[in-house]
């Protein structure tokens, strides 16, 4: 019966604003709230075939969901684990109480922002519980190669406020001048020491004490040449190598290394680089003193010995001072010694469908067959885009729109309730025709 159909459309009517009324009310409640997506209610005519001259109204039908791609704009913090997505892509994400079963199986969500700060055992998560996962990295601050289609190689961000690191010495360069004086005919032809700190595999300071010898000629003249011998602390002063300079006394040349002889121990001398490798107790370090006729790093010029420049890698032991997640997603740790290393990588979750994903507390979100399949993408690369650190997300909804559709939704739920009433008036005159 049309009447009747139309009562049915209203009751449609005053469900689907009611439903968009839900919609706006979350949106509005959630205005502050970081990362948070706005819902949207969206309609569709119900259409009964009608036949005979008649019509029945089928309606209105509603449909929810959450404008997921949609972002946010960035608003500054004062902490560097603030995580913000810039673009497309999200942060894996778990839950707290995955971390307290320790059974080792973190079921994955995605988030696209995050207030993160280290709880009691060093995790990164939010005061909701809301932790945060990447690939650890090797001791050597390599990220391994990790499935990209699956979340399994994912861990929990675990910083450790009492970490300690070291980095050994694999590298130094010699900048030394030698006085020529002393390899002249009747100099006393006493050796010149230098000693030069290297840290070893486990941040202790050692050193590599230098001797130079000159050589005296028999007869007047300068010889022009020294001994170099290098013996290192850690082995007991052991001999490490043995080389014979000599320099160049031409003009235009005059005080640059003519030519390195290896002794009997040492590694090859290059004249065109200029480096040796020597073995000390903890493994091999590059000596580098100036290639051939260069005039730099070892010189033999005027009657003075001195260290013009001396300069090595490695550090002693340092304490974790902060911890900053780059634009890459990589987790690097500072320390006090002046040194950074990457313990973590970060990376984004992209899929096709972001809006098929489903939605779960704390502004977290989880696959399913609408959203696809996901892949994870070194940020900023590929489609993603990049993680900005000292920023939050803040929320989608637009309080001025929302308001506006309430008034919109409001008149729309009273038409509705009209027509109820105008059927009820209609439906009761029909009654009194029996009176």
């Amino acid at each position: 019966m049309t009447i009747s159909s139309s009562l049915n459309a209203g009751v449609a009517g005053l469900a689907a604003n009611a439903s968009r009324l839900a919609t706006i009310s979350d949106n509005i409640a959630n205005s502050a709230t970081y990362g948070y997506k706005r819902a949207e209610a969206d309609f569709s005519s119900l259409v009964i075939e009608s036949g005979q001259g008649t019509y029945s109204a089928g309606g209105v039908r509603v449909s929810t969901q959450r404008l997921i791609d949609q972002p946010g704009a960035l608003a500054t913090t004062n902490n560097p684990t603030d995580l913000a997505v810039r673009g497309r892509g999200f942060l894996p994400v778990t839950t707290a109480s995955s971390l307290l079963s320790q059974t080792g199986d973190y079921p994955l969500f995605l988030a696209t922002t995050g207030s993160f700060r280290t709880d009691a055992d060093g995790f990164l998560r939010t005061s909701a519980g809301v932790t945060l996962m990447g690939w650890p990295a090797d001791p050597d601050g390599t990220i391994p190669t990790f499935p990209r289609d699956t979340g399994d190689g994912l861990e929990p961000v675990q910083i450790n406020v009492n970490q300690f690191t070291s980095e050994p010495t694999t590298r130094i360069a010699l900048g030394v001048n030698l006085p020529a004086t002393e390899t002249e005919f009747g100099s006393s032809g006493n050796p010149l020491e230098l000693s030069v700190e290297y840290f070893d595999n486990l941040g202790t300071s050692q050193s590599i004490n230098i001797e130079f010898s000159p050589t005296v000629p028999g007869a007047p003249g300068l010889s022009n040449e020294w001994t170099m011998t290098l013996t290192d602390s850690a082995s007991g002063g052991a001999v490490i190598g043995e080389y014979t300079l000599t320099f160049d006394d031409t003009r235009g040349s005059g005080g640059t290394l003519a030519g390195v002889a290896v002794g009997a121990t040492g590694g090859a001398y290059d004249p065109a680089t200029g480096n040796f490798t020597v073995n000390v107790a903890g493994g091999p370090i590059d000596i580098n003193i100036g290639s051939v006729g260069s005039g730099q790093g070892l010189t033999q010029l005027s009657d003075s010995f001195a260290p013009t420049s001396i300069s090595k890698d490695g550090s002693p032991v340092g304490n974790l001072i902060s911890v900053e997640v780059d634009a890459n997603g990589f987790v690097r740790a500072n320390f006090d010694i002046g040194i950074t290393r990457t313990i973590y990588q970060i990376p984004l979750i992209d899929l096709p469908n972001p809006n098929g994903l489903i939605a779960e507390d704390n502004q977290t979100y989880r696959t399913s067959n609408d959203s696809g399949t996901f892949f994870l993408w070194d940020a900023a690369d590929g489609p993603t885009g990049d993680i900005v650190g000292f920023a939050l997300e803040e929320s989608a909804t637009d309080v001025a729109g929302e308001l506006t559709q309430l008034i919109q939704t409001q008149r729309a739920y009273s038409s509705n309730a009209k027509v109820i009433q105008t059927v009820d008036e209609m439906l009761q005159e029909t009654t009194n025709i029996k009176r």
